[in-house]
């Protein structure tokens, strides 16, 4: 029977771990995220939760602490496009009690050097990164529907689409434009459907949309300012139908921060003496 607990944070560490261990060592956010919830046999109501106002849900926002606190130990790390490995130190981790207690003595060790973190499991992950994507989620979902179809039209040009056209047409079967995306020799049409969700899409929104575009495109594109259930997003792989990718909330603020389409990534300058120069003269 699947579990309706909300798991802490420290209940991800090990089975983070496991993950990236049986799939090769490495893995990306989303198949971390739907492999550890198969691993913990949690159940749909407990997955649907989100944290605060979404998009992310409150399991992903404390797999994203956990991961936090086991890159700390050095137990696991990741590239700048997202991607997450275990190291030497995570695979000599062998039980649920090492990897606990060694995230529990880093802790300690790192609250005599600054603020105490929160530890009751509700606490934010990454370093609080996801503070950014709630502000600019908050901005566009604020802006008027044709604006943010205009915004995705202008994602998917700067994203390399060509012939991107906004249609929104009423009786459309909820697509709301449609493009064309060039790799190399091949061309692939494409149709999309943008939608301003606080909450989650379900896999009814995804039978609707495929049932739409079957016949008029190679591929589809779900874009949404909320977040994909977990049926959503079993049903946009399903067997023998359409493919259909989906981007929710916090792709879509990635997204912009990469195009840097109202979004601004500022430097700090840190100014820091060098002793060993004055030590040479």
């Amino acid at each position: 029977m699947a579990s309706n607990t909300m798991p802490t944070f420290t209940d991800l560490l090990w089975p983070t771990l496991r993950v990236l261990d049986k799939r090769g060592g490495s893995a990306s956010i989303q198949e971390l995220s739907e492999h550890v919830a198969r691993e913990l046999d949690l159940a749909d109501a407990v997955l649907g939760i989100l944290h605060g106002d979404g998009p992310q849900t409150e399991v992903d926002y404390r797999a994203a602490w956990a991961r936090t606190n086991l890159k700390w130990i050095g137990a696991i790390d990741n590239t700048s496009r997202g991607i997450w490995t275990i190291t030497d130190i995570g695979r000599e981790i062998s039980s649920e009690k090492q990897v606990r207690e060694s995230v529990q003595q880093e802790r300690k060790k790192r609250q005599k050097q600054k603020p105490k973190p929160p530890v009751n499991g509700t606490d934010g992950g990454d370093n609080g990164q996801h503070e950014w994507r709630d502000e600019v989620l908050g901005i566009v979902r604020a802006i008027a529907p044709d604006a943010f179809e205009r915004l995705c039209q202008r994602i998917l040009r700067e994203s390399g689409f060509t012939k991107v056209e906004v249609t929104g047409r009423s009786g459309d079967g909820g697509i709301d434009g449609a493009g064309v995306l060039r790799v190399e020799l091949i061309s692939f049409h494409v149709r999309f459907q943008c939608k301003r969700y606080t909450g989650a899409v379900g896999a009814r929104e995804i039978r609707d949309f495929r049932g739409a575009m079957v016949g008029r495109a190679d591929k589809g594109l779900f874009i949404t300012t909320g977040h994909f259930t977990r049926d959503a997003i079993r049903e946009a792989v399903r067997d023998g139908a359409p493919a259909i990718d989906l981007i929710d909330g916090i792709a879509l603020c990635d997204l912009l921060k990469t195009l840097e389409l109202g979004v601004r990534t500022q430097t700090v300058e840190v100014t820091k003496p060098r002793p060993e120069f004055f030590k040479r003269l």
